[in-house]
């Protein structure tokens, strides 16, 4: 294989239904805008996938059309990540590697990854030195109030999960104790609850929050407020003896840097598209275990399990599946735990009917 180059970079839109709408704070998810990538080599089973979710149907084909026209640039390219990462950030030095650009540049760093992989017959965490072990996860929910919140917590229970997250930041903090205290009653205290913010408080008001909070045994609060302000979030982490959970918006290690840095949080949970694949992924967790921080993951199951796998104090999987209904197979969870197959790569199949049954033309 030492051959074995870029041919092509093929990019499709789809815009995919949810189950249940992801609800937060600040704004409603309802439908997944995903942009699949197909990186091609001379071998026509050797094809690397990954996809990305750009969160709003806006920017899916601003999206899609970069990773097309980038994918261009590493067209005869060796397939070599580490290679294809640094050509990419040289060819973005003016522009900068950040917003569209920075997702386009992560999406075809997963899908070189994928094929690399797959050309050695070998599932992405074995080819990145770790083993098939389960992974231990929580089942993501959004801001469901009290009833939805409590059919699917117990639905998680019966599936095995022994941690969940909720999306809170009600219009007063009664209301968030009411939902929180519904779902222990359901889940008890043999599992851990999570319960995210999404950004939507000030610092004063987030203060208030986690003080009235203390007594709810909660595992983490996620983002109680702007994830940029890294000093709001070291204050409240000094007041508040609930760990502190942020990540999901570094779109650089640089940025993840300066956060541990500033001591703004307990817990780190990378985006691995945001973070900037698979490549940045490594880094990322050499820079948490150097500031002993355990790591998590945010969304993207399928790539998530893998370098979990490989993450020296791997915490929790999130389980969101956005993907499900464009796959063939979907990751299996079992016991609350993803099922690393093995599968080559990442396993990532498409279920080409739903992909022309999903399609945005552009």
């Amino acid at each position: 294989m030492s051959d074995l180059h870029v041919t092509s970079v093929q990019a499709r839109a789809v815009l995919v239904p949810l189950e249940h709408p992801v609800r937060t704070s600040v704004g409603v998810v309802d439908k997944a805008p995903l942009v699949l990538i197909d990186l091609h080599t001379p071998d026509k089973n050797i094809v690397g996938r990954s996809y990305l979710f750009t969160y709003t149907p806006l920017a899916l084909l601003p999206t899609c059309l970069l990773v097309r026209q980038l994918g261009q640039v590493l067209e005869r390219q060796p397939l070599a990540p580490a290679d294809l990462d640094r050509l990419l950030s040289s060819r973005l030095r003016l522009l900068g590697r950040t917003g569209l650009a920075g997702m386009a540049c992560a999406g075809l760093d997963m899908a070189a990854w994928d094929a690399l992989a797959v050309s050695h017959g070998q599932p992405l965490a074995r080819l990145l030195g770790g083993s098939l072990a389960p992974v231990q996860a929580y089942d993501s929910h959004a801001m469901d109030g009290i009833d939805l919140g409590v059919r699917r917590a117990a639905v998680s229970m019966e599936q095995g999960f022994r941690a969940i997250k909720t999306k809170i930041g009600y219009p007063s903090i009664d209301e968030d104790l009411r939902v929180l205290r519904a779902l222990r009653k359901v889940v008890g205290y043999g599992v851990a609850i999570m319960a995210d913010y999404n950004q939507g408080l000030n610092t004063a008001e987030a203060g208030q929050r986690l003080h009235a909070l203390r007594d709810e045994r909660l595992a983490w609060i996620e983002e109680p407020t702007l994830q940029e302000d890294y000093a709001g979030h070291a204050r409240l982490r000094a007041q508040s003896h609930i760990p502190v959970q942020m990540g999901e918006n570094w779109c650089s290690v640089d940025e993840m840097h300066k956060a541990l840095l500033a001591g703004a949080c307990d817990l780190a949970m990378p985006d691995i598209m945001k973070i900037g694949g698979v490549t940045a992924w490594q880094r990322a967790s050499a820079l948490a275990q150097a500031h002993g921080i355990p790591v998590s993951s945010h969304i993207f199951q399928e790539f998530s399990a893998h370098m979990l796998a490989v993450t020296p104090g791997a915490h929790y999987l999130e389980r969101m599946d956005l993907a499900a209904p464009i796959l063939r197979e979907a990751l299996v969870f079992r016991d609350g735990c993803a099922q690393i197959g093995d599968a080559p790569g990442v396993g990532l199949a498409w279920d080409e009917d739903a992909v022309e049954r999903y399609a945005v033309a552009g």
